[in-house]
């Protein structure tokens, strides 16, 4: 397990890269099964989730090779199993996408069930429920589904309106691309990653109505060509630094950043005291004094993401007031407050909601990262603390963010890693 080593006080300045999305790169690698060719993708970030993707496309019989360092080929026409490792679904709950590009491509799949996570339940009934609908006939036996369809059928399907759940918009998209008849999605997730996918289907010959809307129709076609698409900037990478330079005070400008997927953060920054400006791919943020306490409440896009609960808890922490949140989406998001209440921050978790009472300042302290959101907002914490932060399960944020530490430090962070042991943990976290 590694540990990330932060000396707080110093204020963040300078010009930071935003990758490629992590939660946007997996449904295009997902979608790449469909198209019984080559796929070119390019942006592709280097994280542990991206790279675990890919080793399920080559178990699958894919032949993936980067042809530039962020730029990725992919041949599906080699695809020679239907059957997904289980060490490989069980490391990421993402890996559940093949299922429905396999059984929409081929007429079936044998995935593993993903198991539970830390930040809370997030079952895979949605996907399963709609293949059902899609006409599958899906077997669950010994924590795997089976599903068989010699060609899907498109339906109107209805997502829960509460979560417009991203995983099971994805993957049923990806089924109805190549299914007979025309398939409504209602209520479907409108996050910008959701929106790529269904560009690129769209690029690839998939005949989409109602992107970037609630109603999506697809109407199956036989097959889908050769494609190519840049991953979109992440947005959640994006709101994690312009949180750090809330947090720790300073001038940063991220360069290649969406400022359409962040409107809804960049006015709840604004509100919290911070100068933003924007331009067509670059956000410049200038911190001035303690941040102004703003409540938020986390919701599907264009709503507060819940990916960044967690920074603004920290945010929260050093406020001058109280600030109440309230998490809609993922039940125990909160694994984070118990390790910054131990720098010092005043925290009453009621129902769904943290109540956030502001501090001066923050504390070193031993803390540990339980999932990726909760290491960034740690790191966060770190920053602006008193003293030097050991916080250990590390290797968690390589699989959300790419060379975060180094990132930090090309700002002017104190911030070094160390590691200390060859521990691995496969739980599924995000």
């Amino acid at each position: 397990m590694d540990e990330i080593i932060v000396t707080g006080g110093t204020p963040l300045a300078g010009r930071v890269q935003i990758s490629g999305s992590k939660n946007g790169t997996l449904p295009l690698l997902a979608a790449s099964l469909l198209i019984d060719g080559e796929t070119v993708l390019d942006n592709i970030p280097d994280i542990n989730d991206v790279n675990v993707m890919i080793e399920m496309l080559r178990a699958l019989g894919a032949k993936c090779e980067f042809i530039a360092p962020t730029t990725l080929k992919i041949d599906a026409s080699t695809v020679n199993s239907v059957s997904a490792p289980y060490d490989l679904v069980r490391k990421m709950r993402g890996s559940f996408y093949v299922a429905g590009p396999l059984l929409s491509r081929f007429g079936e799949c044998e995935v593993p069930l993903p198991g539970g996570c830390v930040i809370g339940s997030r079952p895979v009934d949605y996907h399963i429920e709609g293949f059902k609908v899609l006409g599958a006939q899906v077997v669950e036996r010994h924590g795997v589904m089976r599903a068989q369809a010699s060609r899907l059928k498109g339906t109107r399907i209805f997502m829960d309106p509460r979560s417009r759940s991203v995983g099971a918009t994805v993957n049923l998209m990806l089924a109805a691309s190549l299914a007979e008849g025309t398939t409504i999605v209602e209520n479907a997730s409108r996050e910008p990653e959701v929106v790529a996918c269904q560009e690129f289907l769209r690029a690839a010959g998939a005949d989409i109505e109602g992107i970037d809307t609630a109603t999506v129709r697809i109407r199956g076609v036989a097959r889908l060509g050769e494609s190519r698409a840049a991953v979109i900037p992440d947005r959640i990478e994006a709101g994690t630094f312009l949180y750090a330079a809330a947090t720790a005070g300073g001038d940063v400008t991220l360069q290649a950043a969406r400022v359409q997927d962040l409107e809804f953060v960049l006015d709840v920054l604004r509100r919290a005291g911070a100068g933003i400006t924007t331009g067509p791919d670059w956000i410049r943020l200038r911190a001035v004094g303690r941040p102004l306490p703003v409540d938020i409440m986390t919701a599907p896009f264009p709503g507060f993401p819940t990916d960044l609960q967690p920074t603004h808890g920290v945010l929260a922490a050093i406020a001058r007031g109280t600030t109440i949140i309230e998490e809609t989406i993922f039940d125990a998001r909160y694994n984070y407050t118990d390790e910054l209440t131990r720098m010092g921050a005043h925290i009453r978790i009621v129902d769904s909601a943290a109540i956030i009472k502001g501090q001066p300042r923050l504390y070193a302290a031993p803390v540990e990262a339980t999932d990726i959101r909760a290491g960034a907002a740690l790191i966060l914490a770190s920053l602006v603390a008193e003293g030097q932060t050991e916080i250990s399960g590390a290797e968690f944020l390589d699989r959300g963010y790419q060379n975060i530490e180094g990132k930090l430090k090309g700002l002017g962070a104190e911030i070094v890693r160390r590691g200390t042991g060859s521990g691995e943990r496969n739980l599924c976290l995000a």
